[in-house]
């Protein structure tokens, strides 16, 4: 997650950046979302129904979903991915418009 909030600081005047749990409780997730995300720039929630997980198909975490602000899914993966892969698919859903 370290790399997630660095990247939401450098991107987040242009992407929103969400962290979502789905198991724990909510103070629980704002204590870790405190630990591990603490620049603020990535905002989180816990999604206790697994409405969210289940919309976009994440079978499990952790996961990315890149969603357009038309809320089209533009990319989806499970499991870790490097910076620089991180960082590429993020300028590509920018480039998207």
């Amino acid at each position: 997650m370290p790399v997630i909030d660095q990247l939401a600081e450098e991107y987040g005047d242009q992407v929103a950046f969400l962290a979502v749990a789905w198991k724990g409780t909510e103070a629980a997730t704002a204590e870790r979302a405190g630990e591990l995300l603490p620049s603020g720039e990535v905002r989180w929630g816990l999604d206790e129904t697994e409405e969210i997980f289940a919309l976009y198909s994440i079978p499990y975490q952790p996961a990315s979903v890149l969603i357009t602000s038309g809320k089209t899914l533009f990319e989806r993966w499970p499991g870790a991915r490097s910076e620089s892969e991180m960082r590429s698919a993020i300028e590509g859903l920018i480039a998207s418009g």
